[in-house]
């Protein structure tokens, strides 16, 4: 009993930690971020990326083409989320790129 109480403790959460990196989400992981970032197309989709096993490795990879081979039939649903995706491959490529910069002038 008093194991679980020392585990149950909520530990303070480091303002300053890094997300993990896009390449290292699990499916659940893009599940997490499309129902956060396309949330209109989430109940519509969901499934669809779970089923192919959508990890972000593969996310950041994907184009129109893919969506379409994913079942995205409708235009518009493929646009937005394209953008979104797009969004996340410029937001990962920006914080690579500081990676880059901080360690050259360390």
């Amino acid at each position: 009993m008093v194991e679980e109480t020392v585990n149950s403790v909520a530990k303070p959460k480091n303002k300053t930690a890094r997300p993990k990196p896009v390449y290292l989400w699990t499916v659940l992981d893009v599940q997490k971020w499309l129902r956060r970032h396309c949330s209109d197309y989430y109940p519509l989709y969901a499934e669809k990326f779970q089923q192919h096993d959508i990890t972000g490795r593969s996310l950041i990879r994907i184009n129109e083409s893919t969506l379409i081979r994913l079942g995205i039939e409708n235009a518009v649903h493929r646009q937005e989320i394209w953008r979104e995706i797009a969004k996340l491959r410029l937001k990962t490529d920006i914080i690579e790129i500081r990676d880059l910069e901080r360690r050259i002038n360390c």
